[in-house]
C-alpha cells in the first residue's frame, strides 16, 4: 500500500462516531442530525423533472469535458453572478464539470504538486479546513502549513504571517469563502493579495466557493475570486481556479456535479488528467445540471429558508451560548462551555441532538487547536427539527451541560 495512506488522520465522522458509540441516548427524543452539511432541503422540482426526462442517457459513456450546453450554461451563471463582463469565461476553455467538487479538490492536488519535489512542496490550508484539502495534499507528498482562522482575525487568513521561506516553496492555497466551518467571507482586498503573491511566487490559488449561494443581504453577495481577478485585469485567470457546487446551491448533494473554472492552461492540463483519472459527470446529471444552474428562483427560496432558519434558531440559543449569524452559510461555530468532546457527547446522551467537535476540524498550529472548545452546527434539517434541536441545546446548557457516558 501506499505508505502515506499512514499519514491520514481519521475522518471527523469516524471519530465522532467512535465518540458517541458508548453512549444511550434518550428514546423519547428523536435523534435530529446536526453534523455532517448535508442539505435536507427539496430539491428543485424542475431539476427532477430533467433527471426523469433523460433516463435514456444512462446507455451512454459521458465525456469526461461534458456536454457543450452544461459548460455554457455555467459559464453564463458565472459570469452573471460575479460580473465577468469584459473578460467572460469561455465555456471551452474555463470551465470543466466535475463529480461533485470533493473530488475535483482532491484531485488537483495529484494533478499539480510535482512528485520530484516530495517532502518540498508547501501547500497552504486554512485551519480549520474541509478534510479533503489535508488528505490530498498528504497523498501528493506535499506539506500542509496551516493558517489559523480565529475570530481576533474575523476568521480569515492572514497571509501576512506566512514567512518568505514558505512562500518560496508554496505550490498550492487552498481557500474556502464562505468558511467551513466558521462561515466568514473572504474581502476583495484579501483576495487581491493573494493574487498578487501568486504571480509573485508562481502558485496554483484553489478557491472553494461551494456555499457562494447561501447568503443573507441580497444586495451584497460574497465575492468569488474570479470576480476579483477579472477586475484587476488578470488575464486568462492565470493562477486562479474557482470550485463550484449544486450541492449547497440547488440542494442537490446526490447528483454529485459541480464546475472549476478558471485559468485556461491550468485547466487544459487537469483535462488530460481528469481523462486518465475516469471521473466524468453522467449524461444525465449533465442535463439535470443545465436546469440547475439557468435557474435562481429555487436558489433564492433556498437561502429564505435558511434566513428563517437562523432568525428561529439564534433567538433560541444566544442567551445560552456565544454564536452569531454568520456571513454565509449554514453552519453555526459556538464556544462551548465545555471542552467540544464532552460538550458533543453530553449533547447527544441527554438531547439525541448530534452535532460535530470543532477540533475535528483543525490541527494545532502556532500552539493552539482553533477548533478547541467549539462545535460546528449544521442548520440542515426543516426548520422545525432545527428549532426543537435548539430548544434541546438550551436545555442542556442550562442544564449545565451533563457529560455523557466516557468512552
Amino acid at each position: 500500500m501506499n505508505p502515506r495512506l499512514s499519514g491520514l488522520q481519521p475522518y471527523p465522522f469516524q471519530r465522532l462516531a467512535e465518540l458517541t458509540r458508548p453512549v444511550s441516548p434518550p428514546p423519547d427524543k428523536p435523534l435530529i442530525r446536526l453534523s455532517i452539511g448535508e442539505p435536507q432541503h427539496a430539491a428543485p422540482r424542475i431539476v427532477l423533472e430533467e433527471i426523469t426526462a433523460q433516463l435514456q442517457t444512462l446507455s451512454s459513456y459521458p465525456t469526461t469535458l461534458g456536454l457543450p450546453a452544461l459548460r455554457e450554461a455555467a459559464a453564463a451563471w458565472a459570469n452573471r453572478r460575479y460580473r465577468l463582463e469584459r473578460m467572460p469565461l469561455d465555456p471551452q476553455r474555463h470551465v470543466l464539470p466535475v463529480s461533485g467538487t470533493r473530488e475535483a479538490l482532491f484531485s488537483i492536488v495529484q494533478a499539480v504538486i510535482d512528485p520530484a519535489e516530495s517532502g518540498q512542496a508547501v501547500v497552504i490550508l486554512p485551519n480549520p479546513f474541509y478534510q479533503i484539502y489535508e488528505g490530498a495534499v498528504l497523498l501528493a507528498g506535499a506539506e500542509p502549513y496551516f493558517l489559523n482562522t480565529v475570530a481576533e482575525s474575523g476568521y480569515r487568513m492572514d497571509f501576512g504571517s506566512v514567512p518568505d521561506a514558505v512562500w518560496a516553496r508554496t505550490r498550492m492555497v487552498f481557500v474556502c469563502s464562505p468558511g467551513n466551518p466558521t462561515g466568514a467571507v473572504m474581502a476583495p482586498a484579501q483576495y487581491r493579495r493573494l493574487i498578487e503573491l501568486a504571480h509573485r511566487h508562481d502558485f496554483l490559488i484553489v478557491s472553494d466557493e461551494c456555499y457562494s449561494e447561501i447568503y443573507f443581504d441580497e444586495q451584497r453577495p460574497p465575492a468569488g475570486i474570479l470576480q476579483v481577478a477579472h477586475d484587476m485585469g488578470v488575464r486568462d485567470y492565470r493562477h486562479c481556479l474557482a470550485f463550484q457546487s449544486l450541492s449547497k446551491r440547488s440542494n442537490l448533494p446526490g447528483l454529485r456535479s459541480g464546475i472549476v473554472a478558471g485559468d485556461g492552461e491550468v485547466l487544459k492540463c487537469y483535462l488530460e488528467y481528469r481523462t486518465y483519472h475516469g471521473c466524468s459527470v453522467s449524461s444525465l446529471a449533465q442535463a439535470a445540471s443545465i436546469c440547475a444552474w439557468r435557474d435562481e428562483e429555487h436558489v433564492q427560496a433556498n437561502r429564505d429558508l435558511y434566513r428563517a432558519k437562523f432568525d428561529a434558531v439564534l433567538e433560541i440559543l444566544r442567551p445560552v451560548l456565544d454564536v452569531e449569524r454568520p456571513q454565509a452559510g449554514f453552519y453555526l461555530w459556538p464556544r462551548t462551555p465545555q471542552d467540544d468532546e464532552t460538550f458533543t457527547r453530553g449533547l447527544y446522551a441527554h438531547e439525541n441532538v448530534l452535532v460535530l467537535p470543532g477540533s475535528y476540524l483543525s490541527r494545532t498550529a502556532e500552539g493552539i487547536n482553533p477548533g478547541h472548545q467549539r462545535v460546528r452546527i449544521a442548520l440542515v434539517a426543516p426548520i422545525e427539527q432545527c428549532v426543537t434541536a435548539a430548544q434541546r441545546i438550551r436545555h442542556h446548557v442550562e442544564s449545565g451541560c451533563p457529560t455523557g457516558t466516557a468512552p
